[in-house]
């Protein structure tokens, strides 16, 4: 007689996870590749910083998540980062260069969680160093919630995600949660229905 927790249920909440990490290999990964290339391939440290700073894309436009942040705010953010450019050269790991750059430019107001994040991940594509964890903040806690994470936290082992997902990188998963949230939050929710 089979049981009430099928582990059909499980194999199929698998399989759509995993449905979800193909998803984002074949629609996004080569975009998010290349976004972090324009900051690894600048010429100079500092143009790396100033791109990075100012939230420039290729093309010269801001990236979405930091529309809203006024140009003189990045600014100030971008004094403070060429004023520290030697202590983010020395950042041994991305953990270290995240803690530094949130030190530098958190207190500025109008940068929030997201902004530092960004800058981290774009100067840590400069000095390659990324994240082996996920760092979690708006949008990627929503994800991480969906998936029976305590978004109150800031970052998630891989090996605490479901094994579908493990197949991506950190910075990856960060951005799969974000941009994944709700179809994740449907797949958790039907198959919380289901039990």
């Amino acid at each position: 007689m089979p049981s009430c927790s099928s582990p059909d249920r499980k194999q199929s909440e698998d399989d759509t996870l995993a449905r979800i990490c193909g998803d984002y290999v074949r629609v996004h990964r080569k975009r998010a590749r290349n976004e972090l290339r324009f900051y690894a391939e600048a010429p100079t440290d500092e143009e790396a910083v100033r791109r990075a700073a100012l939230a420039q894309i290729e093309g010269g436009k801001r990236h979405p998540h930091q529309y809203r942040i006024p140009k003189a705010t990045l600014a100030k953010s971008l004094g403070h980062l060429l004023t520290n450019l030697p202590h983010l050269r020395d950042a041994g790991t991305f953990d270290e260069l995240f803690d530094l750059i949130a030190q530098i430019i958190r207190p500025i107001h109008g940068i929030g969680e997201l902004a530092v994040y960004d800058t981290a991940l774009r100067i840590g594509a400069r000095f390659e160093q990324a994240p082996d964890k996920v760092y979690l903040h708006a949008g990627t806690r929503s994800g991480a919630r969906a998936l029976g994470i305590d978004g109150r936290r800031e970052t998630v082992a891989i090996d605490e995600l479901p094994a579908p997902l493990r197949r991506l990188t950190a910075r990856e998963l960060e951005d799969m949660l974000c941009i994944y949230k709700t179809r994740i939050s449907r797949v958790m929710g039907s198959r919380r229905a289901a039990v």
